[in-house]
C-alpha cells in the first residue's frame, strides 16, 4: 500500500457476509449486496440474500450498526446495488430492481409505503456471475450499468427493444430465459448488432437507452470520471483479463461481430493469445487497454477527492480477486485513447505467488498456514470512495475465486477502510433543500452522492448559476469539470460560458462541455459545435466530434468525418475506431468522401494513413484497389498483409474473387489469403456460397470423413493420490521428458496445439499439491473456458472436445490439437460433458514418481 496511507478493519462478519458489491450513502452509511447463496451454495440462504446497511454510529471508526434493509426469496447473490438517496437499485437477474424508501426507516416494507418497480428486465444469469451489475450515476445525470456475456433481451421505458445475444448459452450455470443464440447477430431497435457483454447509459427512469459499449466477456463493473470517461475490466479465457477504457459505443471483440464465433474460432496463425482474445488485428473494435493475463477482476473506482491527498486525484482502482491485489492507475490521455499503466496498490501478495483461481489451475489447498490463508483469502470484490474521502473495500475472503466456486462455509466478509494515518473520519451534513447543500453534494468524494447534487442544481436552473460557476474555479479539475455538465440548464448565462469553455485553451475542458452539449439529447444541437471540434488540435477533441455523428444522416455528418479523418495520424488507434464507430452504416460514403479530400494516388502508393482508414471503413468499392496493394512488390510484406486483411473484412463476392486470386500459387500472400477464405467460408461468410468454387479450383482438399474422439470416462478411482506425490522427491530433468506427453493437448517450449491451457508458469504460481492433483484428477476442477462438449452425429459417432464455433458449421477442438467442421445436419446432439476433456495420471501411464518429477520441473517452467 502506498505510504502514508493505513488500511483497518471497519465491519466484519456477521455484520455482512459473502460482499459482492456496495455503495456509500450521503450519510455515511455502507450499503452492501451479499451473495451466501452463491452457485452451488443456492440453498444456503433459502430465504433468500440481502442487502445491508451499514454504519459508524458512535465516530470510533469502526461499524457498530448492522441492520437489514432488504431480504427475500427473489434475491440470489445480486452483483449490484446503487444508493441515491432514499432510491435503492438492485441488479438481480431477471430484473433491474428500483426499491423506494418512502419514510427512511432504511427498511424496505411494503406495507408502509415502500414501493417496488422494476425498471428493466430480461437479463440473463440469475446466480451467474457474468450477468447483471451495478448502477453508477455518471456527471451526466445519466445511469450506467453494465451486463455480462450471459446478455439479454430488454424494452426500456422509449419502448426500444435490445436484442443481445452471442455464442455463448446455459454454460456456467444460473438461469437462462432469453436463448442468446436466437437473437445473436440481430440487429437492436437503435439499428445496431450489439453481442456479448454490453454497458447502458439511461436516463435514470430507464428511457432512453444507449448500448456504449460490447463484445465483452464479463465486465463486472463500470467507473465514470468526472470528465465523462468510462472505465472497466474485464474477465477473460484466460491469460487475458483487461482494464479498458470504453471507447463509446466501441466493441471489445471477445465475439465475432454477429456474436456466433468465441475469439479463439478466429485465431490467425501466429497470433498470441492477448491479441486474438480482443480481436486486436481486426477492424471494429476498440483497444483493450491493460491485458494482464488470468485472474477475476471485480469492483472498479476512480479516486477524484478526498482524504488521501492531491498525489491520488487521477487515480483509478480495479479490484482484482484472484490475484489478492487492488491495482491502481493514473491514466494518461495518449491520443484519442488512453495509457494506463499498473501498479500494485494494495495487495496481500507482493510475490505474485497466486492460488485458488482459475488461471492457477483452481481449489487452493484447504490446510494451508494461517500466513497463506492472510496472503491467498483476500479477495477484494469492490471499492468504493465514501463521502468522507476514504476508500472502502469489501473482501469476499475465500481460498477459492472464480470457476463457480466458493470454499468458504462461514460465507464471511469482511469491510477495510483505507485513509491516512490518524484519520478521523468526517461526512459532510448535506442539506438538499438549499444550494449550499447541493453544491456540496456535487462536490462530494462519493459517485453516487455527486448525482443527488446534480439533479438539484439541474432543477433550480439559472438561479442555481453563480453558485455553479464558483465551482468551475475550484484548484481539483475533477471537482470543476462537474460544473461543466450542468451549464446547458442554467439559461443563458449557462450556455454562454458552454461557448467560452469551448473556445478556450484547456483541451480537457473543451471536450467536456462538448460531452455536456451531446448529453441534452437534442435540446442543445450538438452539429455546430461538432464542426467547429473536428478541426481541433487535440486528437481526443476531434474523436468526440466524430463519434457525435453516430445517428445523424449522412449529408449532415460529411464534414466533420471528413475532417477528422484528415487529422488521422496513421497510428492512434482509438481515433481511427472513433471515426468508424461515428460513420457507423456510411462507412462506404465517407471512404469515398475522404478519397475525393485527400485524393490518395494508384493504390500502390496510398499513404500508410489512407491504408489504414480503408482498413477500418471496410469499404466495398476499395476490393481492387486493396487486391493491388495485395500484389504489388513495391509494398512490404506488412503493406501487403493489411490489404489481404482489409479484404478479408469486405463481405462480398468480389472480395471472395480476389482473395481466391491472391491464394492462387505463385502469390505473396497466398498463405494468408487461403487462410481467410477456409475461415470466412465456414463462418461469417458461409451464406455467401463460394466453398465449392475453392474446390473446384484445388485450394482447398475435398473434406475427409468427420473422425471419432472420445475422451475415456473419468476412472472411478485412482492408483495414487495428491499425497503419495508429495512425499516422493521430484527430479526436474526427468519431469521434462514426463511432460513432453502433455505436448498433446498443451503447448510445451512453443510446441503443441491450442487447445488446453498454456502451461507455462503454471507450476510457478500455486502450491505443488494443486500442480499433482490437476494432474491425478483433471475433472476435479476444470479451468473455466475448457469445459467440453460431446457431439452425438446421426451416425452413431461421437466427438468430444471444446466448441469453438457453433454457426453451421460447428468447428470443435479435440485432443491433439484435432479441429472439425461439423455440418450442422450431421449431428444428433450435443451435450455438456461430464468430466475433463484432460486425461489423467494413470490414462497417460504415469506412475506417482513420473507426477513428482513434473511437479518440481513446472516449479520453474
Amino acid at each position: 500500500m502506498p505510504e502514508g496511507l493505513e488500511i483497518t478493519p471497519w465491519a466484519a462478519s456477521p455484520a455482512l457476509f459473502n460482499p459482492t458489491n456496495l455503495d456509500i450513502d450521503h450519510l455515511g452509511r455502507v450499503w452492501v449486496a451479499e451473495g451466501v447463496a452463491y452457485r452451488g451454495k443456492s440453498g444456503r440462504r433459502p430465504e433468500g440474500d440481502r442487502i445491508v446497511i451499514l454504519e459508524d454510529t458512535d465516530g470510533d471508526g469502526k461499524c457498530d450498526s448492522s441492520k437489514v434493509f432488504w431480504q427475500d426469496p427473489e434475491l440470489v447473490s445480486p452483483l449490484g446495488i446503487a444508493v441515491f438517496d432514499n432510491v435503492v437499485i438492485v441488479s438481480q437477474p431477471p430484473n433491474l430492481i428500483k426499491l423506494t424508501d418512502a419514510n427512511r426507516d432504511g427498511k424496505f416494507d411494503p406495507a408502509s409505503g415502500d414501493k417496488r418497480e422494476v425498471m428493466l428486465t430480461g437479463f440473463n444469469g440469475k446466480n451467474h456471475d457474468h450477468s447483471l451489475h451495478s448502477v453508477t450515476a455518471g456527471p451526466d445525470g445519466k445511469w450506467y450499468f453494465n451486463q455480462g456475456n450471459t446478455c439479454g433481451l430488454f424494452t426500456d421505458k422509449s419502448g426500444k427493444t435490445f436484442r443481445i445475444g452471442s455464442q455463448y448459452y446455459k454454460d456456467g450455470g444460473g438461469e437462462w430465459p432469453v436463448n442468446t443464440r436466437e437473437i445473436a447477430g440481430k440487429e437492436s431497435d437503435d439499428g445496431f448488432v450489439h453481442v456479448g457483454g454490453f454497458t447502458v447509459r439511461m436516463n435514470p427512469d430507464a428511457s432512453g437507452v444507449e448500448i456504449i459499449g460490447h463484445g465483452y466477456r464479463n465486465s463486472y463493473e463500470q467507473t465514470i470520471n468526472s470528465r465523462g470517461f468510462v472505465f472497466q475490466n474485464d474477465n477473460d479465457d484466460p491469460p487475458a483479463c483487461r482494464t479498458s477504457h470504453i471507447l463509446e459505443f466501441g466493441n471489445a471483440g471477445y465475439f465475432s461481430p454477429d456474436g456466433k464465433r468465441f475469439w479463439n474460432a478466429d485465431r490467425r496463425p501466429g497470433q498470441d493469445v492477448p491479441t486474438a482474445h480482443w480481436r486486436q488485428d481486426d477492424p471494429g473494435t476498440m483497444p483493450a487497454g491493460d491485458v494482464y493475463g488470468g485472474g477475476s477482476p471485480t469492483g472498479i473506482a476512480f479516486y477524484e477527492n478526498g482524504a488521501l491527498g492531491d498525489k491520488f486525484t487521477g487515480t483509478l482502482l480495479s479490484c482484482e480477486a484472484a490475484r489478492n491485489v487492488i491495482f491502481g492507475y493514473q491514466p494518461k490521455q495518449d491520443g484519442a485513447g488512453f495509457k494506463l499503466d499498473r501498479t500494485d496498490f494494495l495487495t496481500t501478495n507482493p510475490e505474485k505467488n497466486f492460488d485458488g483461481a482459475d488461471f492457477t489451475g483452481g481449489t487452493k489447498k484447504k490446510d494451508a498456514p494461517d500466513q497463506d490463508k492472510l496472503k491467498f483469502n483476500f479477495r477484494p470484490s469492490d471499492v468504493c470512495v465514501g463521502p468522507d474521502g476514504a476508500l472502502y473495500v469489501t473482501d469476499w475472503t475465500d481460498p477459492r475465486v472464480g470457476g463457480h466456486d466458493t470454499q468458504d462455509e462461514a460465507a464471511s466478509g469482511i469491510v477495510y477502510r483505507i485513509a491516512p494515518k490518524g484519520f478521523k473520519s468526517v461526512v459532510p451534513k448535506i442539506d438538499l433543500s438549499k444550494t449550499e447543500g447541493a453544491i456540496l453534494a456535487l462536490k462530494s468524494p462519493a459517485v453516487n452522492v455527486r448525482y443527488l447534487g446534480y439533479q438539484k442544481l439541474k432543477a433550480a436552473g439559472a438561479s442555481a448559476y453563480p453558485a455553479v460557476e464558483k465551482v468551475l474555479e475550484d484548484p481539483n479539475p475533477y471537482v470543476a469539470a462537474r460544473a461543466i455538465w450542468l451549464m446547458p440548464y442554467l439559461g443563458e448565462k449557462g450556455r454562454a460560458k458552454l461557448n467560452e469553455l469551448m473556445k478556450g485553451d484547456n483541451a480537457a475542458n473543451r471536450l467536456t462541455a462538448f460531452r455536456a452539449v451531446r448529453r441534452t439529447d437534442g435540446i442543445i444541437d450538438a452539429l455546430p459545435y461538432a464542426k467547429k471540434l473536428a478541426s481541433d488540435p487535440a486528437p481526443e477533441v476531434r474523436a468526440e466530434a466524430a463519434q457525435a455523428m453516430r445517428f445523424r444522416k449522412f449529408d449532415e455528418a460529411r464534414d466533420v468525418l471528413v475532417a477528422v479523418a484528415e487529422g488521422y495520424d496513421g497510428k492512434d488507434r482509438a481515433y481511427l475506431e472513433s471515426l468508424g464507430l461515428g460513420a457507423a452504416h456510411d462507412t462506404e460514403s465517407l471512404w469515398k468522401a475522404i478519397g475525393q479530400k485527400l485524393k490518395p494516388g494508384a493504390p500502390a502508393t496510398w499513404s500508410d494513413a489512407f491504408a489504414r482508414l480503408t482498413w477500418r471503413l471496410m469499404p466495398q468499392a476499395a476490393v481492387a484497389s486493396l487486391k493491388t496493394r495485395a500484389a504489388s512488390k513495391d509494398l512490404s510484406d506488412d503493406q501487403r498483409k493489411l490489404a489481404v486483411d482489409s479484404l478479408a473484412f469486405i463481405k462480398s463476392k468480389e472480395s471472395v474473387e480476389a482473395l481466391m486470386e491472391l491464394a492462387a500459387e505463385g502469390s505473396p500472400v497466398r498463405d494468408q489469403a487461403l487462410w481467410w477464405l477456409v475461415n470466412r467460408g465456414d463462418g461469417e461468410w458461409s451464406d455467401l456460397g463460394f466453398k465449392d468454387e475453392l474446390k473446384k479450383r484445388k485450394l482447398v482438399e475435398e473434406a475427409v470423413p468427420l473422425q471419432e474422439v472420445i475422451v475415456p470416462a473419468k476412472p472411478e478411482s485412482t492408483k495414487f493420490k495428491v499425497e503419495d506425490v508429495m512425499a516422493l522427491k521430484g527430479d526436474a530433468s526427468r519431469g521434462k521428458t514426463v511432460a513432453a506427453r502433455c505436448v498433446m493437448c498443451h503447448k510445451l517450449e512453443g510446441n503443441g496445439p491450442d487447445y488446453g491451457p498454456d502451461l507455462k508458469g503454471f507450476g510457478s504460481r500455486q502450491a505443488p499439491e494443486v500442480v499433482a492433483r490437476s494432474i491425478i484428477d483433471p475433472s476435479f476442477d476444470i479451468s473455466h473456458g475448457f469445459e467440453g462438449s460431446a457431439i452425438n452425429l446421426k451416425d452413431g459417432k461421437w466427438i468430444d472436445g471444446i466448441i469453438i464455433a457453433d454457426g453451421d458449421p460447428v468447428v470443435i477442438r479435440s485432443t491433439g490439437g484435432i479441429t472439425q467442421r461439423v455440418p450442422k445436419g450431421q449431428i444428433a446432439s450435443t451435450k455438456h460433458m461430464d468430466r475433463s476433456a484432460m486425461l489423467g495420471a494413470d490414462q497417460l501411464g504415469m506412475s506417482a514418481q513420473d507426477v513428482a518429477d513434473v511437479v518440481e520441473w513446472m516449479k520453474k517452467y
